[in-house]
């Protein structure tokens, strides 16, 4: 619970931060004549969206199985990264499409203030996506991990615009779109991140496999367990932060049910103590007999 509250604190922060800068980036980018900078805080707003989407997705992940939900509520928080991700993907095509427009249409050079602006905005946005990502890691969190690569991907814009900006500024006459021109390259760059980022938010949807190597752990502590003769089948789905374990161990044919079933506790209290993220586990028991 102590990972969840911190990863909804800062998803909170995150989305009082995009508020703020997507105010800013779109007020200077009028008053200072940078249609790249009002792109740019219009493109924050997603930002702000989606930040409330992965705190949805937690709060909703966090929320005790039910008699209609047996196995919990953590699939939310997945879905909350998918979502995310496709945020990123639609907000390249806009971006893209009116950094097209702007550069067909004749306007004139950026006010020098911008570039100011923009250098805050990229030092708060790239500060933000290291410390979400730094928890999102940890808490093996799909949503977190997407969002923090939101971060980045309006620090990426930001710093896109910075360059368009200043090569509009030094080029002087004719090269006014500059900061469009770099706009439209950094939606390449969003776009990228949101195509990497999904598959893994569906796959964790669609309870896909874990990665092989904890697999190799999860079934190495349960086979060191005494009294066990090897283990079978086990299969593990993570759902949100959780894990969720079916696994079939092999115990000699002679032993009594009572016995097995104690066996099958000692599996369970192991597992459970290695590994933090299990939530559930089923057993199954086989006598290992020729």
């Amino acid at each position: 619970m102590d990972s969840l509250a911190s990863a909804l604190r800062l998803s909170g922060v995150g989305v009082a931060v995009n508020i703020l800068l997507a105010t800013a980036k779109v007020a200077a980018g009028i008053l200072g004549n940078s249609y790249a900078l009002i792109a740019d805080g219009i493109e924050s707003t997603t930002d702000i969206v989606s930040s409330i989407v992965v705190w949805s997705g937690l709060r909703i992940s966090a929320i005790p199985a039910d008699d209609d939900h047996p196995f919990g509520h953590s699939k939310a928080e997945p879905i909350a990264g998918a979502l995310v991700s496709l945020a990123l993907i639609a907000a390249a095509v806009a971006l893209a499409w009116a950094s097209l427009r702007e550069i067909r249409t004749p306007h004139h050079a950026p006010a020098p203030f911008t570039l100011l602006v923009l250098a805050v905005v990229i030092a708060i946005k790239e500060s933000l996506f290291r410390r979400v990502s730094r928890v999102g890691e940890k808490l093996q969190s799909t949503a977190l991990r997407s969002d923090a690569w939101h971060h980045r991907s309006d620090a990426i814009t930001s710093l896109a615009a910075f360059v368009g900006i200043s090569v509009a500024l030094w080029g002087g006459p004719g090269y006014e779109s500059a900061d469009d021109w770099a706009a439209l390259l950094a939606c390449g760059v969003i776009a990228w991140n949101g195509a990497r980022l999904l598959p893994p938010a569906i796959n964790e949807i669609m309870d896909a496999s874990i990665p092989p190597d904890l697999l190799t752990r999860i079934r190495s502590v349960a086979e060191a367990v005494e009294g066990i003769h090897g283990v079978g089948r086990c299969h593990v789905r993570k759902s949100g932060m959780d894990l969720f374990v079916d696994i079939h161990i092999k115990v000699p044919g002679s032993l009594s049910v009572r016995d097995g079933h104690a066996l099958a506790h000692r599996v369970q209290e192991t597992l459970c103590s290695a590994f933090a993220a299990i939530r559930w586990i089923s057993i199954h028991v086989e006598p290992d007999d020729p």
